[in-house]
């Protein structure tokens, strides 16, 4: 069970991230610093705010930004073929 405690969270900031570049109303070049934002809020929200709960955040933010990467580039290579 502590597998999806752990991974839920960046499957969410993901897809939030996902919807927010798929719209015209932030730059994609914007995206990373709004995933650290939401990242870390997130983090603090869930275990209080402290070091250990940043990094948490930041993990969680390049998860998501690592994820979205993935997606974009797998689409494009498969819209190619």
């Amino acid at each position: 069970m502590d597998i999806i405690n752990d991974f839920a969270p960046y499957v969410g900031l993901a897809v939030i991230l996902y919807a927010i570049r798929q719209t015209s109303k932030v730059s994609n070049r914007y995206i990373p610093i709004v995933a650290i934002v939401l990242g870390v809020l997130y983090s603090f929200w869930e275990s209080g705010v402290s070091p250990h709960t940043t990094l948490i955040g930041l993990k969680y933010a390049l998860l998501g930004i690592g994820t979205v990467a993935g997606v974009k580039y797998f689409i494009e290579s498969s819209a190619k073929k």
